[in-house]
Parts: structure tokens; sequence; C-alpha cells
């Protein structure tokens, strides 16, 4: 199978790579590995046990190598290593590449972050524009695009099995919630809140659960990137703005394995949100990767009128709206008529499922694949 060149951009100092489980980080660090460079991959059992023990060899293993560029797998796994990590960047000219599934347990155990000595930078799912012709919007709507599952000859069983593999490594293997039932549970119920304004109060009423533990697996959820919150668009606000962020899980396959689904359900109720949060993760790797400064948000008002996603700062400024539709209707323009009308500098952009490509007035229409296989061609 083809190697899928990732789009990231890389600094050419020392820099933290975190993403979740599945994303690729330790493909794509090897890749980086040279003559002088030491690598080091805590999920190997030996490598660990040596380095939990004495992080300090650290120390003794540049001495003897003299390594240009030194890079640590999986770096969550013996927070004291920062320590060393630390003090080897101020007395020696080495570029550290650090990688993990997130910072929680580095924050948690009151790790030194190297004091903003190296840029944080984030792995994400595979993009159409990665995949190029391999890339099926079909089937990224159905098992998402996280790179281990998309790279499977099966990806259906290979993301069934993700879910269960992440809960035991991830969460239950580092103690972060107590009852990992209650945990599943809600895992499910807020799959339902995918791409839907975030009301804690009543995912807590659902889950039967306080909403101070639902707040704190929110931000469990954060911490290990898999899943992100949205604020809401209001930098100069004209109308009176809603004050709940949207809430995505970071890739559309993780979302359909954990939305249950039924007899009742209806078709729409879930290719709906999954169409949105595919475009969304699409916009978050695109911003990371080409618009630096630009930050996503959604645009909603008091009243109703509502924008899926606003890509705002550096020099970028677009609003985009996201139809699970192959024919438009004239009120599928509203929520960006009324963007518009606030804010005449921004860009505005409808997607939809159809194939044809167009122009309303001032706002782009444009087929879904076609925007996500060339974002940077209609946002920049």
């Amino acid at each position: 199978m083809d190697e899928i060149k990732r789009h990231m951009q890389i600094p050419e100092t020392s820099f933290f790579l975190f993403g979740p489980r599945g994303t690729g980080k330790s493909t794509f660090v090897k890749s980086l590995i040279g003559k002088d460079t030491l690598y080091i991959d805590f999920l190997d059992p030996e490598t660990f046990r040596a380095y939990s023990a004495f992080p300090e060899t650290l120390l003794k293993t540049i001495d003897a190598l003299s390594p240009k560029q030194v890079i640590i797998d999986e770096v969550q796994k013996v927070p004291s290593i920062l320590d060393v990590v630390h003090k080897s960047m101020e007395e020696k000219k080495i570029r550290f590449i650090l990688t993990g599934s997130g910072a929680r347990k580095l924050k948690r155990e009151g790790a030194d972050l190297l004091g903003g000595r190296a840029v944080y930078c984030r792995m994400h799912a595979f993009t159409a524009g990665e995949l190029m012709s391999s890339f099926s919007l079909d089937k990224s709507l159905q098992t998402g695009l996280i790179p281990v599952v998309d790279r499977s000859k099966d990806p259906a069983r290979t993301l069934s099995s993700y879910v269960d593999i992440y809960l035991r490594e991830e969460i239950q293997a580092e103690g972060l919630v107590r009852n990992l039932g209650t945990f599943t549970r809600f895992l499910e119920i807020i799959s339902f809140s995918h791409g839907a304004v975030l009301n804690v109060s009543n995912l807590a009423r659902e889950c039967q659960l306080g909403r101070g533990m639902v707040t704190g697996y929110i931000d469990i959820l954060e911490d290990l990137l898999l899943a992100y919150r949205l604020p809401v668009f209001a930098k100069r606000a004209k109308r009176e703005t809603a004050s709940h962020p949207k809430f995505f899980l970071f890739d559309n396959g993780l979302y359909r394995r954990l939305r249950l689904r039924g007899p009742l359900d209806i078709e729409s109720e879930i290719s709906g949100p999954a169409l949105e949060g595919l475009v969304g993760q699409h916009l978050r790797a695109y911003s990371d990767f080409a618009l630096p400064g630009a930050m996503l948000y959604y645009w909603r008002t008091l009243a109703g009128n509502e924008v899926d996603f606003v890509l705002y700062g550096g020099k970028t400024f677009k609003a985009v709206e996201v139809k699970n539709t192959k024919v438009i209707r004239p009120k599928d323009y509203n929520g960006l008529v009324s963007f518009g009308d606030d804010y005449p500098e921004a860009g505005l952009i409808l997607l939809y499922m159809g194939t044809v490509p167009m122009k309303n007035r001032n706002i782009f229409v444009l087929p879904v694949e076609m925007f996500l296989r060339e974002p940077g061609r209609y946002l920049e």
C-alpha cells in the first residue's frame, strides 16, 4: 500500500506532536529519522521500564551518542523525562521531537512542558487532499479518515475495535476515569451531540450523572484530542449571539461507531451531522497546516440565524455552511446572507452534495467533495 504524504508543516526547532491513537504520529516522525537521530519508543516495554525507573539515562545516552536530533514516541507515558529533556535543551544544541496522544497526563503529574521551548503541533486524521485519488467521500462518511482505519484491509472491523482498544489502553490504563462502564455510556450519549450546540445540563440528565462529572468527561475527550468544542463567533457582533459551544468528535468514523442506530432513527439525522463533522475536521486540519493564526468558530444568533463554520484570524475570514442535500433551496442561503449582512468582509461558501459549482450573488456554492480535495483554492 502506498505511503500517504502528510501535509502538515513542521518547525525546524523542537516540537511536540500530539494526536489521538492511530493518526500516524509514529509513522510520521520515523520518516524524520536521520543518521544523527536517537529514537526512543515508550511503547516498547523494555524501553518504558528503563526510562521510567531512571529518566536520567537519557543524559548518558546523549553523551555517548552525541545525536543532533532526539525523537521520543509516546512521551506522556514517562512524564518525568521532560525534566531531562529540558535540561538537555538548555545545555546542548539538540532538536527534540516529542509525540503523544495528549498532554493531560503530563499536566496532571506536574510535568514541565519545556517552558515554551518546543512548538505545539497537532496530528489530524487524513484529509482528502492527502489521500488524493484514493479518497472516497462515501467511504469517509461511513468509516472516517483515521489512518489506522482507512489503511486497513477491513476499515469497518478496524473501526469497531478502535474504541475498545482506545478505552482500554488510553483511558482505563491511565486511570482517567473510575468507572469505565459509566464513561462508555457517556460516549454513546454524547455522540448524539456531534455537530450540535452543547448543553451540559441536558447531557448530565440523560447520563444520570452530575454536571461536574459530565464536564470532566468532556474535558478528558478534549485533552485526548478525541473531541473539540467550537466557540461562537462574536467579534464586533451586531446581533446578540448564543453562548454555548458546538461539540464535535475529532473524526467522522468515531462518530459513526459511537452513534447507536435503531429502527426509529432517520438516516438524515445521522448523515447530516456526519457530513458537517467531516467538513469540520478538514477545516481544522487545513487551518493548522496552512492558515497561521486562523481559528475555527460557528455563528448563531439568538434569533436563530446560524452558519456552521467561521474561519477567522490572520488573513482569513470565511463563513462555511454545509447542506446535506443535492438540491439547494432558497432558504439554504439564509444563514450566510445574514452573516454577510453583518460581516461584508467575509467570504461566503455553501457546500452541498450536488456536483455543479455555481455562484449566487456573493456566495460560492460548491460540491463538498470538490472543496475537500482543494480547500486552499477557496479559503486563501
